[in-house]
Parts: structure tokens; C-alpha cells; sequence
């Protein structure tokens, strides 16, 4: 059986940027085992699968490599691009049913694509000796004024604030134990992030899931969600700019990402959670199952 998969890069700002993110669409026939193996031949982080909903406009389902997961961020920028570029959807508000949720969406005129996510959910704060062994890093380039803690917006990850830059960008994890660190703590894996950024935005991240075979990511949605909140929460986004915050992500890996986020609060509280950004490089491939 041959299966048509769409593969593009979400979140890009150049051609070699962005993370790549397979789709196949009408996938109502496809078992689960059919699902794996070709997200394994696609060789991307993640895969999504676009089936028929009763409850959404679409189920989408995602698959790395190994397992599949509750949601991704980037694969869902890529379903609904292709969605659009294909003339199935047109631009306005939509709803997709996924094991995190059922979540909405909106295509932009300009093909951005905005989705909603989770709200934020606070789990446990973590050693800062443990996490800067598995990073190969001294505890004391951690950041002391906010902690090291599991924020979930769908997918929980530990959220690790590096003092500076060049720290965050030359270091060389231990990815088996954070392989290991992830299972304990029942994780996705890292999102290490700075506050000193190359450009004038929010953040600069790297995102690490080796317990799910990705050993880097140029550009995680989900993570940068919970980030965005995290931020809100301990004081580092103002009220004026919480509407319109912007994640560099992938530069270690010569992929420039830029993942835009946008929160909606009623007091101290965060009453909704927008990630988006736009795709390029749509091409098509053929997967022989």
C-alpha cells in the first residue's frame, strides 16, 4: 500500500529553518501499527495523522519515531497549513480533537496558523544539581530567581532557566540521563530556555526529548507554551506584552525557528494559551507500507 505523506517545516524564519513535521491526511483506514511505521519511515520527530471527529472539525493524532504522543505543537501548525494549501479549509476559527483535548484553532488569511492549547497546570519543582549534571553544566549557571519546574499547557516538561546565552548554546547534555531524568518525572524531557536573547524577542529555548528519540528540537510548540506561562507567572511578562511574545528556537542546530505566542489573562490568571507561526517547504513523499 502506498501512502502520500506531506512533509514541511513549521515555525521557519529561513528555508533550512523551523522544525520539519510530517502530514497524511484522510487516515480513517489506517491502524495504529499503520500510523507507526510510517512515522518511523518519515524519519521526523512527529507525524500527524488527520482522521474524521465527532466531536471537532478534525482528529488529529501524532506519532514520533517511537510512540505516540498526546499533542504536538509544530505537526499541528503543519496539519492545517496543508489543510488550507490544499483548499480543504479556508481561513477562520476551527476545532481539533486530539488525546490532549479538544482544541481550536484559527488559519489566518496569511496562512499563520493559531491554535489553542491546554491551560497551564503548575507540577513539581526540581533539584537544580540534578538537572545541571544531566546538562554538563555548574549548578550555579542555572538561574536563581526562577525555579526549575514541570509546566504543562498538554505536554509536561521541565522547564529549566539558564543564566546567559552562550551557556545555553554550548552545552552538551547528557541525553541518557535525561532519558532517565524523563521517566522519572514522567516528562516529555527539557525545555532549557535564557532570557538573553540574539534578537529582541522573549526567550531563546533548546528543547531536548531523547526519551522519545528527539535528541534536539528547532521548534516545539507545546514547550514554549507552558514557557510563555511560566513567564506570565513568576513576572518576567508584562501586561503589555503577554498578547505578543516570540521564541527563538533551533539556532544551535543551524535551524532558525520562531515560534509566536499570545496570552489572554483576567487579573493574575490565564484564561487562554495561543501558539502559532507558518509553515514552508511543502513537498510530497510516498511511503510504501
Amino acid at each position: 500500500m502506498q501512502i502520500k505523506v506531506y512533509t514541511l517545516n513549521s515555525f521557519g524564519t529561513s528555508s533550512n529553518g523551523g522544525n520539519p513535521a510530517g502530514v497524511v491526511l484522510n487516515a480513517d483506514s489506517l491502524s495504529d501499527e499503520n500510523m507507526q511505521v510510517i512515522a518511523k519511515k518519515v524519519g521526523f520527530s512527529e507525524t500527524a495523522f488527520v482522521q474524521k471527529s465527532d466531536v471537532a472539525n478534525f482528529k488529529v493524532r501524532f506519532f514520533t519515531p517511537s510512540e505516540e504522543v498526546d499533542l504536538c505543537g509544530h505537526a499541528t501548525i503543519a496539519c492545517f497549513y496543508v489543510l488550507a494549501n490544499k483548499g480543504i479549509i479556508n481561513s477562520g476559527k476551527y476545532k481539533q480533537e486530539t488525546k490532549a483535548g479538544v482544541l481550536d484553532l484559527e488559519v489566518k488569511t496569511d496562512d499563520t496558523i493559531l491554535m489553542n492549547q491546554a491551560l497551564p497546570v503548575f507540577l513539581e519543582v526540581i533539584d537544580k544539581k540534578e538537572i545541571a549534571d544531566s546538562l554538563n553544566i555548574p549548578p550555579e549557571e542555572i538561574a536563581s530567581d526562577l525555579p526549575i519546574q514541570i509546566v504543562s499547557t498538554g505536554l509536561k516538561d521541565i522547564l529549566i532557566p539558564v543564566k546567559n546565552l552562550d551557556t545555553l548554546l554550548s552545552m552538551k547534555p547528557d541525553f541518557n540521563k535525561i532519558t532517565e531524568i524523563s521517566k522519572k518525572y514522567n516528562v516529555v524531557g527539557y525545555h532549557a530556555f535564557t532570557l538573553e536573547t540574539k534578537f529582541d524577542n522573549t526567550a531563546h529555548c533548546r528543547n531536548f526529548a531523547p526519551l522519545y528519540d528527539i535528541l534536539e528540537e528547532s521548534a516545539t510548540g507545546t514547550s514554549n507554551g507552558a514557557l510563555s506561562c511560566y513567564l506570565f507567572k513568576y513576572g518576567k511578562v508584562s501586561e503589555e506584552n503577554k498578547e505578543h511574545l516570540i521564541f527563538e528556537q533551533g539556532y544551535s542546530m543551524n535551524q532558525p525557528s520562531e515560534i509566536r505566542t499570545s496570552l489572554s489573562t483576567n487579573d493574575k490568571n490565564i484564561i487562554a494559551i495561543k501558539v502559532g507561526g507558518n509553515a514552508c517547504n511543502l513537498q510530497e513523499k510516498i511511503i510504501e507500507l
